[in-house]
């Protein structure tokens, strides 16, 4: 995978974060460049959209309101959280799952 600057990979890795298509968007942009800065947020936002996946499915089977709310926003905090690291050129991983994320999903971006 090539290197390139934080400054190159910025507006895939803040692309990554708009829903799947965004994600398949970024996904396709980077598929030339190999920027390893959109990497990194592609593999977040990734798992960011299985974890989203995952909890809709819960949801969909458990009918806890209550739960649902927190499950929620914790995940809406967490995509808040990347979206910030994107933009700002970090390479912070979301908390909880984030080094799980880049582990799991290391041939992705």
């Amino acid at each position: 995978m090539g290197t390139g600057t934080v400054e190159d990979g910025k507006t895939i890795a803040i692309i990554s974060y708009f829903s799947i298509i965004g994600f398949i968007i970024a996904l396709l942009m980077n598929n030339d460049k190999k920027n390893d800065f959109a990497a990194f947020h592609i593999r977040q936002s990734l798992g960011l959209i299985g974890l989203w996946v995952a909890v809709w499915g819960i949801l969909y089977f458990v009918s806890i309101p209550f739960l649902g709310w927190i499950l929620q926003l914790g995940l809406f905090v967490m995509w808040i959280l990347a979206f910030i690291g994107a933009i700002q050129g970090e390479k912070k991983p979301v908390p909880v799952f984030g080094t799980q994320f880049q582990e799991w999903f290391k041939g992705i971006g």
